[in-house]
């Protein structure tokens, strides 16, 4: 075996080890989405109550009886949650480290039709 057969066989490890953590890293990603989606389903199943109860939807995130709801990043979440009249947003944090491999991106839930949508193809 000649060094250059060597050189070519460590490149090649090289470029699929790195091919591989990219890939890695969405799918680390997308699997952090899931707090979200969970959180969102349940501002949606909490803004229905609420519409049954006083009529209309509420903007206000106390008013929903979620405790578990953070409006600001945390280290225990990823994302932060607000919401208005038709939808509920997840915010993906960039504090404490949780730094995600894309721009901060959104994901949004209309309550009405239960379609999830956002600026990243995490969701």
């Amino acid at each position: 075996m000649t060094i250059i057969e060597l050189v070519v066989v460590v490149i090649l490890i090289a470029l699929l080890a790195t091919i591989g953590f990219v890939q890695y890293n969405k799918m680390v990603e997308k699997g952090r989405t899931a707090e979200a989606k969970a959180v969102l389903g349940l501002i949606r199943s909490a803004q229905h109550g609420y519409k049954q109860q006083y009529g209309a939807y509420t903007s206000v995130l106390d008013r929903l009886g979620i405790e578990s709801l953070v409006t600001s990043c945390t280290s225990t979440h990823y994302y932060s949650y607000g919401l208005d009249n038709v939808l509920a947003t997840a915010t993906r944090c960039t504090a404490s480290g949780k730094t995600p491999d894309a721009p901060v991106y959104s994901i949004t839930l209309d309550y009405d039709t239960g379609v999830i949508s956002g600026d990243a193809t995490y969701y």
